[in-house]
């Protein structure tokens, strides 16, 4: 199979002429809801006996349900393909760290492809595919955004110490603005007086709403969790965030009741991996979690309701889907005009939610993420684990299960089915020779562009996934990599190297106290002092050093840098000339 794709930059100035007026007015409003975290067994309508999902479980019964969906085992992979409807490994998101997390700016977004289509677009909630221009969604066609950085609320890469409460969300502009409240009462808020700002203008909308809930850190308000006092201290706060998601998918729902926008409008709901926190407590049966190949670490639910689209009636449809499929499904039921050129490995699944009765297509699908390497023996599997799917077939790295006999992914079937064995290895291989191509390319962060200038580069590039959190970073135990970068223009540029972040206003050789969240159950342990004396800079052809005093709080560079990709790197040194940990916060500002 063969992609091409056109520049984003042509793709934006599609013609427009093929619309009118009565097309624009006639079309379905879209809103497209991913739970983070949250795995297929985490609501009481798949039989979990603790978990009370009232409202999940009322568009469960008014939905089209597809009962054999699957994500991947992690969030930036599964929204890449979301968004693109292309495979993570060729769309270039297929890890949750920043080298990794880029999705190809050439690729046109569900956004630019909806913006195309007289669609009013916004984005609410987690985006984690990139904070830097030219990735973040306000540059992927999203014209009215709400967002944090990366991957939780209180991550490194966020506004420092941020919190559930009362949280610091960034609009268009990228510059963090305090709410009052509860971050997700927030989003549902904001997301529904968008939605009818848009009814007041006759708008047709496209509102992706990607929660951060119910990732951690756990906080969440006591009175979601009181239900739930019988469970052990995680259980709680975990069911008390799912308890909150519920409520808000209970005032959406009476929000498009009431506005008259609840018959026109297709709402999609679905979660971005398996489950990160309560596969112990019950699991549907399947084996795995978040991060895992098997089952439970990727498949999700789909619900699908429109309810006077003509769908088919409620209920479950049998055969095997993807998250790719998403956006190919919505341009199909939406009828899109100006598909921008974009190719998809995802299908059109419109036909079977319009014909009762009808599956999708047979075919052979594949679950993976990771670095751009091959899986192969000797490869630690939960670096790069894969799944190729198949009906009721599943290999798993080396294994083969049959969930119709062993839906628990127990019994390893591959002596005793050879034949099978060998034609999902077959498909793998040519999917892999038809992705692998694209792995060796990588997105660069662009500075000194007008678009973002200065442009903050954040802990999140090289990392394991535990260097993510602002305890790691307190501790110090962990000392940046490099960013990948390409310089807009010619020019002076100032990097400036920070341990802290700005507004934290500490010295490099200092530490930053204790943290604890407004509700009291989430704590950050107080920062390290390190014996820091030089800073170091390289960046294309420069290498420098500088000293540092006691009390700096950042370590200036003014560098004359060229057009063009390349590498930079931030540290700090001791008196022997030891790198002993990274400029964790990096800012470079072009200066003429």
């Amino acid at each position: 199979m063969k992609h091409t794709f056109t520049l984003l930059t042509t793709l934006l100035l599609a013609p427009l002429a093929a619309l009118n007026a009565a097309d624009i007015a006639a079309k379905p409003n879209v809103i497209i809801i991913l739970i983070d975290d949250a795995g297929y067994g985490d609501y009481s309508c798949h039989g979990n006996p603790v978990a009370k999902t009232p409202n999940v479980d009322k568009l469960h019964d008014e939905s089209v349900r597809f009962s054999d969906f699957h994500v991947t085992p992690y969030c930036t992979p599964t929204r890449s393909q979301l968004m693109t409807g292309v495979d993570n490994f060729r769309n270039g998101a297929s890890v949750v760290t920043g080298g990794r997390m880029l999705l190809r700016p050439d690729l046109p977004t569900a956004a630019n492809l909806f913006a195309a289509n007289g669609y009013r677009t916004g984005q609410f909630g987690k985006w984690h595919l990139g904070d830097n221009y030219p990735f973040r969604p306000q540059d992927r066609g999203f014209k009215d955004v709400l967002y944090f950085n990366s991957a939780f609320v209180g991550e490194s890469d966020d506004t420092w110490c941020n919190d559930y409460v009362d949280p610091w969300l960034r609009h268009a502009d990228g510059k963090p603005v305090q709410f009052k409240g509860y971050v997700n009462d927030i989003l549902f808020t904001e997301a529904m007086t968008w939605m009818d700002q848009r009814r007041k203008g006759g708008e047709p909308f496209f509102c992706y709403l990607p929660l951060n809930l119910i990732h951690t850190p756990l906080i969440v308000p006591e009175k979601y969790c009181e239900p739930y006092k019988d469970q052990t201290p995680d259980h709680r706060q975990i069911l008390g965030m799912l308890a909150n998601v519920d409520e808000n998918m209970g005032r959406l729902d009476a929000f498009l009741r009431q506005s008259g926008l609840r018959d026109n409008t297709i709402l999609m709901f679905l979660n971005d991996n398996g489950s990160a926190h309560m596969s112990d407590l019950y699991n549907a049966g399947m084996r795995g979690s978040k991060g895992t190949p098997w089952e439970g670490g990727h498949r999700s639910p789909l619900f699908v309701r429109w309810p006077s689209g003509g769908l088919r009636p409620p209920g479950e449809v049998a055969g095997l889907t993807q998250v790719q499929d998403l956006l190919p499904t919505l341009i199909g039921l939406c009828g899109l005009k100006q598909t921008l050129g974009a190719k998809f490995d995802g299908i059109n699944l419109a036909p079977v939610l319009q014909k009762a009765g009808q599956e999708p297509p047979d075919r052979i699908l594949v679950v993976q993420h990771g670095y751009p390497q091959k899986a192969a023996p000797g490869i630690d599997p939960a670096q790069r684990p894969y799944a190729v799917m198949w009906g009721r077939w599943r290999l798993v790295e080396s294994a083969l299960y049959d969930l119709a006999t062993d839906p628990g992914q127990q019994k390893d079937l591959i002596a005793k089915q050879p034949e099978i064995a060998a034609k999902l290895r077959t498909a793998y291989a040519q999917w892999w020779k038809d992705v692998e191509p694209w792995t060796t390319k990588r997105s660069a962060i662009i500075v000194g562009d007008d678009h973002e200038n200065p442009s903050t580069l954040v802990p999140s590039t090289q990392y394991n996934q535990k260097g993510l959190s602002p305890d790691w970073v307190r501790k110090g135990t962990y000392t940046m990599d490099q960013w990948f970068i390409q310089v807009a223009r010619d020019g002076n540029y100032e990097i400036a190297l920070r341990r802290w972040p700005e507004e934290a206003n500490t010295a490099i050789a200092g530490t930053v106290p204790a943290w604890d969240s407004v509700l009291g159950n989430h704590r950050l342990p107080p920062g390290k002092v390190f014996p820091v004396v030089k800073a170091r800079l390289t960046v294309g052809e420069f290498k420098g050093e500088k000293d540092v005093a006691q009390t700096d709080t950042v370590a200036v560079f003014n560098v004359s840098l060229k057009q063009g990709q390349t590498m930079l790197r931030g540290t700090f040194l001791d008196d022997q000339g030891k790198e002993i940990c990274g400029a964790y916060y990096t800012s470079v500002r072009r200066l003429d």
